[in-house]
């Protein structure tokens, strides 16, 4: 039996009505394959290159610079290998302290190659300060520079947003190639990459209400790219494999939708979330619910906290009782008894890390039950 109230967007949002209907053309009756040469196949196409388009025009991008992938995890994997292994020399590549594994562990994977894999620190707040990444950029120069840099847009495990222009400003102003992982901004954040200024870009559909399954690349025209999957040569021969046609139309429609709605509202409803937490009954010992993250640099949906003198294993399970469903941190390293490392470069202790709860949520989330599961939180 489902909970009564879904907290664990960040994970995976639930699938949107919209987003299901539009696909279902392409799950059913215009199921062909999209490089058939026939009229199914020909139907197909048009509706894979249409999606296509739209994705673009919601990244402020060329059609031709849209690769879909199975997901974000494939879609990192492409950006941190296929940018570095093109780009042959340097051999280094830059990553900070608080990336998704799919980041961190495609930059450990290219040392088997004779990379290396230099990790950029964060603050308290699990912030990279311009400042820094400008000394960093400048000493790597000095010893050869790096093919790549990469910086998460948005955190799923704390929330906190990057100054992602200013950071791609400094990397461009060393000729540094520049990769951001937007699975968690997406639907909630500008996603213009002329704005941000960078040249790749990861999303996943199943944060932003699509069935599990599809992502999307974005990468700059003339951008160097080794393609990691070989075959039919599909997608400008830079993603091989017959395409997820229902995947990319579905994609298309929950960017549509997210850019009709208002992230203001949500982003008030996530501070009077955080608010109603922090003043509720304090935890074991007489200490509060602690807040991760920037509070103010924060994604809209999303609160996260420690809860001081409890593991947050045990909160979760007690919140389960109680009809609340939420996580202790990243859904890609669940099971894992490691304390996060997010929460430890950011300067927790690894005791203090295994106390962190995470509640995010969407714009289709009830205000009612939000508010109601703040009090639940603050009781448990």
């Amino acid at each position: 039996m489902p909970a009564a109230t879904y907290l664990d967007h960040a994970a995976t949002a639930p699938p949107r009505r919209a987003v299901l209907e539009a696909m279902w053309p392409y799950l059913t009756g215009a199921f062909a394959n999209p490089a058939s040469q026939h009229e199914p196949g020909e139907q197909a196409r048009q509706a894979l290159e249409r999606a296509r388009r739209r994705v673009a025009e919601h990244l402020g991008a060329r059609p031709t610079e849209i690769i879909f992938t199975s997901g974000g995890t494939e879609a990192d994997n492409a950006a941190v290998k296929g940018i570095a292994l093109a780009a042959g020399s340097p051999r280094r590549v830059m990553v900070s302290a608080v990336e998704h594994p799919a980041v961190l562990d495609s930059a450990r994977w290219l040392e088997r190659f004779d990379y290396e894999t230099e990790v950029l620190p964060v603050d308290s707040t699990g912030l990279v300060s311009p400042e820094h990444l400008d000394a960093a950029l400048s000493r790597s120069r000095a010893d050869g520079g790096a093919a790549l840099l990469s910086i998460q847009y948005a955190s799923n495990e704390v929330g906190t947003v990057q100054d992602i222009p200013a950071l791609a400003g400094v990397a461009a102003s060393h000729g540094v190639p520049f990769h951001t992982d937007a699975v968690q901004a997406a639907g909630q954040l500008p996603l213009n990459v002329n704005q941000l200024g960078v040249q790749a870009m990861s999303l996943a559909g199943h944060k932003l209400g699509t069935p599990k399954g599809i992502g999307v690349l974005y990468l700059r025209r003339r951008t160097a790219f080794e393609p990691l999957i070989h075959g039919g040569g599909q997608q400008r021969g830079r993603r091989s494999g017959t395409e997820n046609v229902a995947g990319a139309v579905g994609m298309a429609a929950a960017l549509d939708l997210a850019a009709q709605e208002d992230v203001s509202a949500l982003a008030a409803l996530r501070d009077e979330f955080i608010r109603r937490v922090e003043q509720g009954a304090p935890g074991p010992g007489g200490a509060a619910p602690q807040l991760t993250g920037h509070r103010s640099r924060r994604l809209p949906g999303h609160a996260s906290f420690l809860m001081t003198g409890r593991s947050g294993e045990s909160v979760l399970l007690d919140l389960q009782r109680r009809g609340i469903s939420c996580s202790s941190g990243s859904a890609c390293d669940a099971g894992s008894q490691d304390p996060s490392p997010t929460l430890l470069a950011m300067g927790l202790s690894p005791e203090e890390a295994q106390a962190a709860v995470r509640f995010t949520f969407g714009a289709e989330t009830p205000q009612e039950e939000l508010l109601r599961a703040a009090e639940i939180v603050s009781e448990v």
